[in-house]
């Protein structure tokens, strides 16, 4: 199966990509079918073989969520963007819950109760 995806270029954070088709099942940074454009993510700045990517997406290529994205916002492809990274809101409010139950049981435990203050007055006399 054919996948249309980033091939990153450049040094260590000044990456640039090419946008590339490729076996599904290949390396990253091995042998790639055809280029199709580039993509700065600094600039946001790109360029797309608009009828070379038709064709392979008429072929049945898969283009990986971000590019999608990008073939989006280009006008290559007409539909809403994929969300490529989820939220953690579910985690967040478990572990506030989390955090204040700890914090309860810790005042709780944190104030004496009647059977160790009077256990505290027999040994002090």
């Amino acid at each position: 199966m054919l996948s249309i995806r980033f091939y990153p270029v450049g040094r260590k954070h000044q990456r640039s990509y090419r946008i590339v088709v490729d076996e599904k099942r290949s390396k990253l940074k091995g042998k790639f079918i055809e280029d199709l454009g580039w993509y700065n993510p600094f600039t946001k700045q790109y360029s797309l073989k608009q009828d070379r990517l038709k064709f392979f997406l008429g072929h049945g290529a898969q283009p990986s969520d971000t590019v999608y994205n990008l073939l989006v916002r280009a006008g290559v492809i007409k539909g809403k963007k994929r969300p490529v990274h989820k939220k953690k809101k579910v985690k967040e409010e478990t572990s506030k819950k989390e955090v204040k139950a700890e914090s309860e049981k810790i005042t709780e435990s944190s104030q004496p109760t009647q059977e160790t203050k009077s256990e505290e007055v027999k040994e002090a006399t």
